[in-house]
């Protein structure tokens, strides 16, 4: 029977951290089903979804402990089940790009948030405009949207809060 760990590991960035966490996993029998990975400023973030039976993730966290100290990785492990099927749910695709400002993440995650919609995947991020170097922000989101939703109100509603806050948006369906 296969368990599921989630790792979580941030540090300063330099070349090899992949290749030592994955490593690492590799030799422990054990499998990355699912992976996040970026350089955030001038430290490395990772967060995996690990699987393997529960002695060799036994193993895998205790050998961990000694990575951290090798890499100076401050590295974090809890244990996790599959997830539920997300029955009635339809997925949806948010981006979003924007002259950068405070406060748009919070202000889109509360606008789904208020409306009980779950985000399941968000990507964010700034990089300056060809020619001007204004920052421009960027946004990808997917979010689980119930059945019993009313799609058209909701992208309406969506696409009102974006003009409002001066927002290019598109939401569509996931293409699967």
């Amino acid at each position: 029977m296969s368990n599921s760990l989630v790792i979580t590991a941030l540090g300063h960035d330099r070349p090899g951290l992949v290749a030592e966490i994955s490593k690492t996993i590799n030799e422990l029998s054990c499998n990355i089903e699912d992976s996040r990975m970026s350089v955030l400023g001038g430290e490395f973030a990772i967060l995996l979804l690990v699987s393997g039976n529960w002695d060799k993730l036994a193993k895998l966290e205790t050998t961990l402990k000694n990575l951290q100290d090798k890499t100076s990785l401050i590295i974090n492990t809890q244990r996790t089940e599959e997830r539920k099927e997300s029955k009635g749910k339809i997925p949806y695709s948010i981006e979003v790009v924007s002259i950068d400002h405070p406060g748009i993440v919070h202000k889109l995650a509360d606008f789904f948030s208020s409306r009980k919609i779950n985000i399941c995947d968000m990507v964010s991020g700034c990089q300056p405009a060809p020619h001007t170097g204004t920052p421009i922000f960027t946004l990808n989101m997917i979010l689980e949207i119930t059945a019993d939703t009313h799609i058209a109100t909701l992208r309406d509603d969506f696409m009102d809060f974006c003009e409002d806050l001066n927002l290019d948006a598109v939401m569509e369906p996931c293409k699967v």
